[in-house]
């Protein structure tokens, strides 16, 4: 009998197959629409017309069909409103996608497999082992080695078992942190035919997903900011949209240390995720507004408030996509008067950076 038979993959489902194929099209484009499902489906329709993802066999029509009867989008109660909204179901599904794709890149970069390299006093056990020191924990012991090490030092005729034999199963240090992620949704942002938000929404949706699952006492909060901040709910974030706005990155500095301040942990940071030039500032309830950029007034009020951010100490790293000189030199100062750091990526890069740079700073207290 000829085994291999038996392990064979099953055919995939070609229906099936166009459905997965075409549902995450339609999420990736569900996000830049801002959750508007009349608008991802035309831009679907438009792609599908260029690409020919579907076939007579089964159509736009039939996959619409599909996604309303798997629970992914569903009727709107609210009158005078779109007949369709994205549902819970499809909501879970970004954030589970986003989380997937980050990590994606992180496996193609060298960034390995997360794990924390420090060791100290924690509760997740990683399996590698060290010598036994005062005040370790006993039921941390790893007694196979500790047996062996005793066998090895003094043999089966004289069996004993000393400190110098006993091996405990190393830590990963736990430190508690309290995020706050920044996303710059001023127009910029959807300018000159490239689309920066959705990256950063992804970033910090898979962010949000990461601490949820490996980090459930840290606190994450996300943000948004364009001529005024404002705090963003969870559910939000997928179905955020760049605005006519101006860049009041004082603003959003000043909601995210408000925030913090509440927060007891001394461990505190801000993730800023911009690719522009601050252009605004909030004085005595008044916007004031320079859409050249680099006006002294308003620069000089952005460096008060990462001045501000390094006395509370709340170390604030910025993601910057956007390599102008003149920005570079701005954000170089910005990061030189805060004490925190900078980098420059493309779009589809931050979260590669994001991700390495929460990880690092989990070995360490933030200072």
């Amino acid at each position: 009998m000829n085994h291999a038979l038996f392990h064979q993959p099953l055919p995939q489902d070609p229906r099936k197959e166009t459905f997965e194929k075409l549902l995450k099209l339609f999420l990736d484009l569900l996000m830049k629409s801002g959750g508007n499902i009349t608008e991802a489906l035309r831009w679907l329709s438009y792609l599908d017309s260029r690409h020919h993802y579907t076939s007579s066999e089964y159509t736009l029509g039939d996959f619409i069909k599909d996604l309303k009867e798997q629970g992914y989008i569903t009727q709107n109660p609210s009158p005078n409103q779109p007949v369709y909204v994205p549902s819970a179901k499809a909501q879970i599904l970004i954030r589970e996608k986003s989380l997937e794709e980050i990590f994606q890149s992180l496996r193609m970069g060298s960034f390995g497999d997360h794990s924390l390299t420090r060791s100290g006093p924690g509760d997740t056990l990683n399996y590698e082992t060290r010598p036994y020191e005062f005040g370790d924990r006993i039921e941390n012991l790893h007694i196979t080695e500790t047996l062996n090490n005793a066998y090895l030092h003094h043999g089966l005729d004289d069996f004993r078992l000393t400190q110098e034999d006993l091996s405990v199963i190393q830590t990963e240090y736990k430190t508690q942190a309290a995020t706050f992620v920044l996303i710059d949704a001023s127009h910029s942002m959807v300018l000159y035919g490239e689309d920066r938000i959705t990256p950063a929404k992804k970033v910090a949706i898979a962010l949000a997903e990461l601490i949820r699952r490996k980090y459930p006492k840290d606190y994450l909060f996300i943000g948004a900011f364009g001529d005024y901040a404002w705090q963003l709910s969870y559910e939000e974030v997928p179905f955020l949209q760049a605005g006519p706005h101006h860049t009041n990155t004082r603003d959003a500095i000043e909601l995210a240390l408000a925030v913090l301040a509440k927060v007891r942990t001394p461990n505190k940071q801000i993730f800023l995720i911009t690719d522009g030039k601050p252009t605004c500032i909030k004085e005595n309830g008044r916007f004031y507004r320079n859409s050249f950029g680099m006006d002294p007034k308003i620069i000089n009020k952005t460096l008060e408030i990462a001045e501000r951010a390094r006395r509370e100490k709340v170390v604030i790293t910025t993601f910057m996509v956007a390599k102008d000189l003149y920005l570079q030199r701005f954000v170089h100062r910005f990061t030189e008067i805060n004490g925190g750091r900078a980098y420059y990526a493309h779009p589809q890069e931050i979260g590669r950076f994001v991700f390495e740079d929460f990880i690092r700073n989990r070995r360490k207290e933030l200072r």
